[in-house]
């Protein structure tokens, strides 16, 4: 909304009432991005919270609260007040995987409101420069010929990366050494000067830059189907490894007990910024789809998926680092 006299007035007026009568937003919003800043989720939520910022009629503050999985940003929303001042933008594994593997410092069912989805993203299957597979399948040969010598990274320990990991190693009966990252940005500078074999990460600008380039080969894509951009790259599950075509699952969450009134306004706030053309083109060029939805919606789908994720988790053995 652009600012006007009447909106100065309105705003002074506003400062003068007590804090639970003010209209919300009354100051500026905080929106916890629980990875490192350079990833595609910090380069999505950034996206969005400059579209938020003439919907709300106030400042979007992103903050990068990286470590743990995003177990380390989503408590910190968890300890938050349910007051819309606090929001994250995370992918649901915080809530459906890492519970699954080990401990966390909140409840995934009880501390937190599901606002809305906002994308689904593939998971890259990449080959650094010290690899010299031809494809994947090669890779898996290495793997088994020579067990341990072939390094993964993922962007975390409990992240979806390791559970496709954990997965490819239970189907294809191979032994890689895994090589947890805080996120994305600190493992795709260590991809491009060969500090590992391969990586799994999600699409974005950056990583697809490198693609391009030839320094990182794409060998598979964990996604519902072959991306537009990479029409000779295969699916996990075309390749024979269904269980391992994972993808990330990414939205906008609240503390638990956020009032419905405020869920309401925030959910349609979300669902238009992503309708906007700046955030659909940006998630579109890098392979990532724009979603939405009520937060109902969004809620049953986590629901799903955390049934689905434990059930996988102990067949496959799976435990945080």
């Amino acid at each position: 909304m652009p600012i006007s006299r009447r909106t100065a007035v309105a705003a002074l007026a506003a400062a003068a009432l007590p804090a639970h009568a003010q209209a919300w937003p009354a100051r500026p919003v905080r929106l916890i991005v629980p990875y490192p800043p350079g990833g595609v989720s910090d380069v999505v939520a950034r996206a969005l919270a400059e579209q938020l910022v003439p919907l709300f009629g106030q400042p979007v503050i992103v903050e990068n609260k990286a470590g743990a999985s995003a177990t380390i940003g989503m408590d910190a929303l968890a300890k938050s007040q349910p007051d819309g001042y606090t929001l994250a933008f995370s992918a649901i594994s915080p809530l459906v995987l890492s519970p699954a593997i080990g401990k966390v410092p909140y409840d995934p069912e009880r501390d937190f409101t599901p606002v809305a989805s906002a994308m689904i993203s593939p998971v890259l299957v990449l080959a650094t420069p010290a690899n010299p597979a031809r494809d994947f399948r090669d890779v898996l040969g290495r793997a088994k010929d020579a067990p341990n010598t072939m390094r993964w990274a993922t962007s975390g320990a409990a992240s979806l990366g390791h559970l496709m990991l954990e997965q490819l190693q239970d189907t294809a009966k191979v032994q890689m050494v895994h090589i947890p990252y805080k996120g994305g940005g600190q493992q795709i500078t260590d991809a491009l000067s060969g500090q590992f074999e391969v990586l799994s990460v999600n699409a974005g600008p950056t990583v697809n830059e490198h693609i391009k380039s030839g320094r990182l080969r794409p060998l598979a894509i964990g996604a519902p189907r072959r991306l537009e951009s990479l029409p000779s790259v295969p699916t996990l599950a075309e390749l024979g490894y269904p269980r391992a075509n994972l993808s990330s699952h990414f939205g906008i969450f609240a503390p638990a007990n956020l009032p419905q009134r405020l869920l309401a306004r925030l959910n349609t706030d979300i669902n238009n910024a992503l309708n906007t053309p700046a955030v659909r083109t940006r998630l579109l060029a890098s392979d990532n789809v724009p979603t939405g939805g009520t937060a109902r919606e969004f809620a049953l789908q986590i629901a799903a998926e955390a049934d689905s994720t434990l059930r996988i988790v102990r067949a496959v053995g799976i435990k945080a680092d």
